[in-house]
């Protein structure tokens, strides 16, 4: 059948690129659809429990999207005149900005002070003079909502936070705000050059992950063409073979982004390596069919008799490796991120097409471009029947030594540890990553946790009890190592109560009345001006609060860790019983530890679909279940040695497991193929028949393992370190996997041989078919 098919390849080999062309340009044409995403919460699903959660706390207060902008003066020192004219004049530049709703800063924070019977309450900076600037700088140093929150302890940094509201209609948003915040900043940086700006905050961790998409497809794609192109060209010695390959791999893409585009997705951080990866995968295919190809034309066959011999030997391997590497990427589906998914989906679509064209389009390309290659001895098979002759006569030592080394390998494996950090997973050399690292040094916590915490019925927020438990609840919070600073309205009524009693310190306490309390809030909230109200901190009905925790920079495995002490500690010592945690930082954590437990899942699955495939195609239950060994054993072996050296996995390793089992299957079926097709087909020993399967695939292996290490070694170029890692980790496994299929696989058959014929004679596991 399969010689059958490669005839009428080549006879209708003009009809096969004529269509071919046609299908894809069609199929392409819905990639001018594909946008962007700027929205962090993409990594997220609609039903995820910690979105849903944010969601509503969101809509309960406040939004707080935000662009938070730090002011380091060069001299040291914020309480100068000249410094605060700038963040005066900066706080009102920010409110100017699209979608801003809020603007904070030391200046226009509402400073409250009793005056006789009347309650006043101005903005903290009004006109900066030299002689107010200790006492402001007392004020401010010793208010708890700014200090370590806009204003550091050392005085040599502080900040303005805008707060905005998006109307989350079109994904250019983000954009167009930070491009005119960026705007902005430039012409404050001209007008103040004493002050040093950084800028962060959740509106430019969004922003950072649309740039960072975008710079890698503008930057690792044409790295990663270049690669193979040299690549083809020095290891296939053949111009018309590499310029195949790039149809090929071209075609392929568009293919897969076209699918993209049709179907509506949006392009995220996780996804735009989705080319590099589909353009890898697709060399593949098309170097062992032009391996072969060339191999049997250096032998003395015509044209048409080796491309037809190269698709009859390599039909079944190539679709069956499709079939495998299509599961391992449908693996991403189980991924809790929808990014990964896309990019699992992407892929997928891609190596689909691949498959398609390097069987059809390929082969009639080949036949009707010259092809120039004559009759040989082939001098490239030397290196390989040395590995041959090596693992033939040294099987023991070989297996001995893989099993010692695999022990302390694996014994690394506990190192490792779940832990996401969005900020981590920009590289230093990113802006928002190093303006994010000084906020967090010099100034405040950026990752938080906010808690709604609910008192009970309308009004019930200033009750006595409630508000003595919320301030015992933030003491224990600022007892913690892991807290920066606590930010709740508690401080507001003990600055009110003091303020109504002539400003007496000793009053610097809660209200003991819940009507008391109300009025104070009631006088307070009527004193502030538009924009600076408490909505932020308490619901409409005042029925509930928000406090915000900032943490220290820690694992995410510790967030979550605090967050159930938090509750347990609730439940013990408080009669609060409905509350909940929101916050980007409490997402990702959540998503990380459970992002891992879904891909196990998905491995799982992928694990024994696999073996059924290689059982199928061997024919042969007991070599079906050996085969998973080289396929397992290097994934096991890459998690030691990223345990050893990095010990971080987050999202993106824990979700290139199944990726990456269905890559390095694809060298076991070749390798397994040829060395089943020499026992059978050709009657060789089993030793002969490894000495066949390295000089037929051997080269085809080494190859397209160079390409596949290649190319996913430019992902770990990438300012976005999600595709790095994965780049890194999926490299370092692909590498250890030939390793192991040209070292250790040929010995584990060769033992499998002596054993099987000290039982059956003559007979083995790869002549034998199961009844």
């Amino acid at each position: 059948m399969v010689d059958r098919l490669a005839a009428q390849i080549i006879k209708f080999r003009w009809l096969i690129i004529i269509a071919s062309l046609a299908i894809v340009f069609f199929i392409a044409s819905g990639a001018s659809n594909i946008g962007f995403s700027s929205n962090y919460r993409v990594f997220f699903s609609e039903d995820n429990e910690q979105l849903v959660a944010f969601e509503t706390l969101q809509n309960t207060y406040s939004k707080s999207d935000n662009i938070f902008v730090v002011l380091a003066p060069k001299d040291g020192e914020v309480f100068t005149v000249p410094t605060l004219n700038a963040v005066k004049d900066l706080t009102d530049r920010a409110w100017q900005l699209p979608y801003s709703t809020r603007v904070d800063s030391i200046t226009n924070f509402q400073y409250t002070k009793a005056e006789e019977d009347d309650l006043l309450v101005n903005d903290l900076v009004e006109f900066p003079d030299e002689a107010d600037l200790d006492e402001i700088k007392r004020i401010a140093l010793s208010e708890p909502l700014l200090e370590s929150r806009l204003i550091s302890k050392q005085a040599h940094v502080t900040a303005v936070n805008t707060t905005v509201q998006l109307p989350q209609l079109t994904e250019q948003e983000i954009p167009e705000l930070v491009a005119q915040a960026r705007v902005m900043i430039a012409q404050f940086e001209e007008d103040y050059p004493h002050l040093d700006v950084y800028i962060t905050g959740s509106v430019m961790l969004g922003n950072a992950f649309s740039e960072s998409a975008q710079d890698d497809l503008a930057n690792l794609f044409p790295v990663m063409f270049v690669i193979i192109i040299f690549t083809l060209l020095l290891l296939l010695r053949s111009f018309t073979g590499t310029a195949v390959t790039l149809v090929v791999i071209i075609m392929s893409i568009v293919s897969a982004m076209g699918m993209f585009g049709w179907l509506g997705w949006t392009l995220t951080g996780p996804s735009t390596s989705a080319p590099t990866v589909i353009m890898t995968m697709a060399v593949a295919d098309c170097v062992h069919i032009l391996v072969t190809f060339l191999f049997n034309m250096r032998h003395g066959m015509l044209k048409a008799e080796a491309m037809q011999e190269a698709i009859r030997i390599n039909f079944q391997p190539v679709f069956i490796t499709s079939i495998t590497t299509v599961v391992g990427f449908m693996t991403l589906n189980f991924s809790e991120v929808p990014p990964f998914r896309d990019l699992g989906n992407t892929v997928a679509m891609g190596v689909v097409a691949a498959f398609f064209l390097s069987v059809f389009l390929l082969p009639a390309l080949v036949m009707v471009l010259p092809v120039k290659e004559k009759k040989q001895a082939d001098k490239a098979h030397k290196g390989l029947d040395a590995i041959a002759n090596f693992v033939i006569n040294k099987r023991r030592q070989i297996l001995i030594g893989t099993g010692l080394v695999t022990i302390a390998i694996f014994s690394a494996i506990p190192l490792n540890m779940i832990n996401d950090d969005f900020v981590g997973y920009f590289k230093q050399s990113v802006e928002f990553r190093k303006d994010t690292d000084f906020t967090a040094e010099n100034l405040s916590g950026i990752y938080t946790i906010e808690y709604s915490l609910v008192a009970g019925e309308s009004g019930e927020i200033s009750n006595p009890k409630f508000l003595q438990q919320v301030e015992a609840f933030s003491q224990w919070l600022e007892a913690r190592e892991e807290v920066v600073h606590v930010d709740t309205i508690t401080e507001i009524f003990k600055r009110l109560n003091k303020n109504m009693h002539a400003d007496d310190e000793s009053y610097f306490r809660l209200p003991e009345s819940q009507d008391l309390a109300a009025q104070y809030l009631l006088l307070y909230e009527m004193s502030l001006p538009y924009g600076l109200d408490l909505n932020n901190q308490l619901n409409v009905d005042k029925s509930s609060i928000k406090l915000t925790v900032v943490l220290n920079n820690i694992p995410s495995y510790k967030t979550l860790a605090l967050e159930k002490d938090i509750a347990e500690w609730l439940e013990t010592n408080t009669d609060i019983t409905e509350f909940y945690a929101a916050s980007p930082n409490i997402m990702f954590s959540h998503i990380g530890e459970r992002n891992v437990m879904s891909m196990v899942s998905g491995v799982s699955y992928a694990l024994i679909l696999i073996c059924i495939i290689m059982v199928i195609v061997l024919r042969s239950v007991k070599l079906g279940l050996v085969s998973l060994i080289p396929n397992l054993i290097p994934i096991g072996a890459a998690f030691g040695l990223w345990g050893i050296f990095n010990g971080n996995v987050g999202i993106s390793v824990g979700t290139a497991t199944g990726m990456v089992l269905g890559i390095v299957v694809d060298d076991t079926v070749h390798f397994l193929s040829k060395y089943r097709r020499a026992r059978r087909e050709k009657g060789y020993t089993s030793e002969q028949a490894v000495q066949y399967a390295f000089a037929t695939v051997g080269t085809a292996l080494w190859v397209t393992t160079f390409v596949l290490v290649a190319g996913f070694m430019v992902l770990a170029l990438s300012n976005f370190n999600m595709n790095a890692h994965m780049g890194i980790f999926t490299a370092t496994t692909i590498t250890l996997a030939l390793i192991f299929d040209f070292i250790a696989l040929p010995a584990i058959l060769l033992k499998l041989e002596e054993k099987t014929a000290g039982k059956q004679g003559t007979e083995n596991i790869l002549t034998s078919t199961p009844n």
